[in-house]
């Protein structure tokens, strides 16, 4: 008669799915209710979702939906295998410090309650905490670690060696990622949708003139260039700056402040750095560069030829 009960019960085992055979994984239609115990610090436990308290310090702004999709799906299925991380501010509340997606995902699955590892912290390092956590766990995207690795410089006070130490990058890994808030609106937004690569980023970075590197940019997107092909173009926009002759002073041509004016209107017009050039006669002549055939015809374009 045991023998029946033991096969019963293993039989009601296999029925809760494969949630209840990963070790720590929760499922709220059998798991016991959330426990709470006196002093609950670095132990893991169960707490209600409607507890914890969203994470102020959160790095991650933005969320890929079908992924989040993808997760609640995997959590109605198996439960929640990795604990997230929160702090306690008082008995019953909690404010998360690492897990934002798991726990989106385990409200859009329906749970009531969510395994949690409870530490303590005050606001700077759960400021920190959060930061490097999510840095580490969760794909950010370039521009959401750029932003992250900002915020422990200013508001942790911690210097770019030590912040490399803690993230477990070399200093010149987090320079490239600064660098990238240098960018202009546009292109950052588009880093940040998957539309250009950081190898892209990298390579506009280099180009000075925001005009051109907005220009440069929807030359990327427009025609899917490569990363190396961007490279290309930089480059040759670099030679052409470092080939100029030095401006003519004052006394050699008066017009060379106008002629400046001109040139980078013109840059900007045709998308290309155009090089004018003028003696003191005023005779001159206008350059307009081009790398490819595509290149020329927008040009021609530009100028209705036909």
């Amino acid at each position: 008669m045991s023998e029946n009960k033991n096969l019963i019960k293993k039989k009601g085992g296999l029925g809760r799915g494969l949630g209840a055979l990963i070790e720590g994984s929760y499922d709220k239609k059998t798991d016991p209710e959330p426990k709470t115990t006196s002093d609950p610090v670095n132990t893991v436990g169960d707490i209600r979702l409607d507890q914890i308290q969203t994470n102020p310090y959160q790095p991650r702004t933005h969320f890929d939906q079908d992924s989040l999709a993808e997760l609640t799906d995997s959590i109605r299925v198996q439960g929640i295998i990795q604990p997230i991380t929160v702090r306690q501010l008082e008995p019953n509340k909690y404010q998360l410090i690492s897990g934002e997606r798991r726990l989106q995902a385990s409200k859009l699955a329906g749970l009531e309650a969510i395994p949690a590892y409870i530490r303590k912290a005050n606001d700077q390092q759960m400021l920190e905490m959060a930061l490097i956590e999510n840095i580490q766990r969760e794909n950010l995207n370039a521009i959401e670690i750029a932003l992250s690795y900002q915020r422990l410089l200013s508001e942790c006070s911690l210097k770019q060696e030590e912040l490399g130490d803690r993230v477990g990058k070399k200093r010149t890994t987090v320079t490239n990622y600064l660098r990238l808030l240098k960018l202009p609106p546009d292109i950052q937004v588009a880093l940040r949708d998957n539309q250009i690569s950081m190898g892209h980023a990298r390579a506009l970075i280099n180009i000075e003139n925001v005009d051109l590197q907005l220009d440069v940019f929807r030359r990327i997107v427009e025609q899917e260039l490569s990363v190396r092909k961007v490279e290309e173009i930089v480059r040759n926009l670099s030679n052409q700056q470092k080939g100029k002759k030095p401006s003519p002073t004052p006394t050699e041509n008066k017009n060379a402040g106008e002629i400046k004016q001109v040139e980078s209107r013109l840059s900007t017009y045709f998308g290309t750095k155009i090089q004018v050039k003028s003696n003191k006669s005023g005779k001159g002549e206008i350059k307009i560069p081009f790398l490819t055939v595509e290149e020329l015809n927008r040009i021609l374009e530009i100028l209705n030829y036909s």
